[in-house]
């Protein structure tokens, strides 16, 4: 298709370099219909004098695949030690208090200025797992899906893509010991969890469910959830949290016989709606039969290193070519790039090699990271957010050329971004669905939101 004089200039975009699904290309012109939708991208095209240029590379906004946004307000408070062998165990005690005194009104202002966050450090789209349910004595608000709704209304104001995961809570354990006190905002039936689901796709939001983990639902409930959502919604993501600690691991053993992720897998119709989020204590037949699931594996390095949870083996993985992508989880950090860092130098430490993650056909780590993270989480989110192709939705990202990058070639520049940007963002400017919502490094509602994020995270302190 040649590029035409007739496109709307406010629907269309020429970058003189741009990262497609194959790969760099050069003078790339991108149209999008009303909808945010692109329904061209053409490379060699020629810019149309009346049409936004690029001063920089173009690449693909990054799908944020797991997100508990209300956990922001509390990243880097829990950096001090309690005991000799402080753990993920020990943290969630101090988790447990925040939660505890979150009202909606908070967590929307937590998660807008999150969101705003993410959209200014390369993420277009977030999937929100979400189990902070009811009011702080375990009772449904008078809409069930009132802080679900918050969390909706807070991607709308920062302009940021959403895929809403209500999460099936109701165990403390395996074999389905009674939850605890510190729970019982998480607790809900499978017919309630579904209702709010329900509620959430009638008000236009991208809903999947997510059984929180083998230890908070039991197998019947388990069954009963994906019956549910596939009856509402055959396409609908599924995501759950699996294998991320050592000790899960020995008590899925110890309940079942079997390891948590070769339990699921024997159990559960796995397939590509499925993001199996950490997947971190895996063997090498498991690893097998979950490359071979079509299954999404939901990375999140920071977090994972942060709680001192353990190392994916990646390495083997992502030379299978099955699909990953990344998420910030409890927001230890919050940048695409330094997730996708995390990921690649934990690979380094564990294997005493560099260059772990890129692949004969693309051996620029930087770029084969970028690429696979973007369509690997844009099937976990279950949206058309894999890349800058026709029938995806227009998200992308403008890297500034006039800050340490000037001078470097496109495939350069990301690199550099990943690995050698030294705290500096090259992130100039955002769309999404077609909008710009960054406009040089600024989202016009960052200071505003700021503000109330440090008011909600003052009043947390004083009530935790």
């Amino acid at each position: 298709m040649n590029s035409s004089a007739s496109s709307d200039p406010s629907r269309a975009f020429f970058a003189p370099h741009a990262l497609l699904p194959t790969g760099w290309a050069r003078d790339v012109l991108l149209e999008w219909n009303e909808g945010g939708e692109l329904v061209a991208v053409t490379p060699g095209a020629r810019a149309p004098p009346d049409m936004a240029s690029a001063a920089g590379a173009v690449i693909p906004g990054m799908p944020n695949l797991h997100s508990h946004a209300f956990q922001r307000a509390f990243a880097g408070l829990t950096e001090y030690r309690t005991s000799g062998d402080d753990s993920f165990w020990s943290w969630r005690e101090r988790m447990y208090r925040f939660a505890a005194a979150v009202s909606p009104d908070t967590m929307e202002d937590i998660a807008t200025h999150l969101y705003i966050e993410m959209l200014r450090t390369g993420y277009t789209s977030v999937c929100e797992f979400h189990y902070l349910h009811h009011d702080p004595h375990g009772q449904p608000y008078a809409d069930p899906a009132e802080m679900a709704l918050r969390l909706a209304s807070a991607a709308r104001r920062a302009g940021i893509g959403l895929t809403m995961l209500p999460v099936l809570y109701q165990t403390s354990g395996f074999g389905g010991r009674n939850p605890l006190p510190e729970q019982r905002r998480f607790i809900n039936r499978v017919d309630a969890l579904l209702g709010i689901v329900e509620r959430l796709r009638a008000s236009g939001v991208r809903t999947g469910a997510a059984p929180h983990s083998l230890r908070a639902v039991t197998p019947d409930a388990l069954n009963e959830l994906l019956s549910g959502l596939r009856a509402i919604d055959a396409d609908a993501p599924v995501h759950i949290h699996v294998a991320e600690q050592q000790r899960e691991v020995d008590d899925c053993i110890a309940w079942s016989g079997e390891r948590p992720l070769q339990w699921l897998l024997d159990h559960a119709a796995v397939d590509a709606r499925w993001c199996l989020v950490h997947a971190t204590h895996v063997d090498g037949a498991e690893l097998r039969s979950l490359a071979a699931s079509g299954a999404t594996v939901g990375l999140c390095p920071s977090t994972e290193a942060n709680l001192g949870d353990g190392v994916f083996p990646a390495a083997a993985y992502v030379e299978s070519g099955a699909a990953w992508g990344i998420g910030s989880d409890s927001h230890a950090t919050v940048n695409a790039s330094e997730e996708l860092r995390c990921l690649e130098y934990s690979q380094r430490l564990a294997l005493r090699r560099r260059n772990v993650l890129a692949s004969a056909a693309t051996p620029e780590v930087a770029e084969h990271l970028w690429r696979s993270a973007v369509a690997g989480g844009a099937r976990a989110s279950g949206r058309a957010i894999s890349g800058l192709a026709a029938g995806q939705q227009a998200d992308f990202l403008r890297l500034s050329p006039d800050a340490d990058l000037h001078g470097l070639t496109p495939s350069q520049g990301l690199a550099s971004q990943l690995f050698a940007s030294h705290g500096a963002n090259a992130i100039a400017d955002v769309w999404v669905g077609g909008r710009r919502v960054v406009r040089d490094g600024i989202h016009p509602l960052a200071n505003a939101a700021c503000q109330r994020f440090v008011a909600a995270r003052a009043q947390l302190l004083r009530e935790a």
